[in-house]
């Protein structure tokens, strides 16, 4: 890989919250535990629980082109990464009774438009700027900064979610988790990307 790509504040920025949104995700493979052994859902209604996340991601998706052309591609990630941070921070607060409707259906909505809206521009961003020769390589890196996160989220969330005394605890720590590294890339989009591609302009 061309060290070169990362001489570019964009791209860079781009990578590190790539990486951290990706590692945030990671939270889902614990939310079908919370369905199945702590609500008490089959595996089909564990599926079903995430039809609503799913079907707002579709739906937002294809609105990205137009919303960027609006506000520009910085100012939609970072808004699709706070309502990202909006839902995992609800769930981090899930109480002892958590249930679906109450403390699950409102933070998958948020992270359903949060993912729709962030996804598509961080990878648009992730290979900004970069020379033609540079193209596989700079799609190459946002690829493997997904698949870093992914390792990270599976490393951190999966140590947070040990260290509790009740089963609630635990998935309370690792939406915790998920919303400190949401966090972080916002930090990465607004402090580094935007004014890289602000400079730019």
């Amino acid at each position: 890989m061309p060290l070169r790509l990362f001489d570019s504040p964009v791209r860079a920025g781009a990578a590190v919250a790539r990486l951290l949104f990706a590692g945030s995700m990671i939270g889902f493979f614990f939310s079908t535990q919370l369905f199945q052994d702590y609500l008490g859902w089959t595996p089909l209604q564990a599926a079903l629980g995430f039809v609503p996340m799913t079907l707002l991601q579709f739906l937002f998706s294809p609105r990205v082109t137009r919303l960027a052309a609006r506000v520009g591609m910085a100012p939609l990630i970072a808004a699709g990464l706070l309502f990202v941070l909006a839902g995992l921070g609800w769930l981090a607060f899930a109480s002892g009774g958590a249930s679906y409707l109450a403390d699950v259906l409102g933070p998958m909505l948020f992270i359903g438009i949060g993912q729709g809206i962030a996804f598509g521009p961080l990878t648009n961003v992730g290979v900004h700027g970069a020379a033609s020769e540079d193209a596989g390589a700079a799609s190459g890196m946002v690829n493997t900064a997904h698949q870093l996160g992914s390792t990270l989220g599976i490393a951190v969330l999966t140590a947070a979610s040990v260290r509790t005394d009740t089963m609630i605890e635990g998935f309370q720590a690792v939406y915790a988790g998920a919303a400190v590294m949401v966090g972080i890339a916002l930090a990465a989009v607004v402090f580094v990307v935007a004014p890289a591609l602000r400079g730019r302009g």
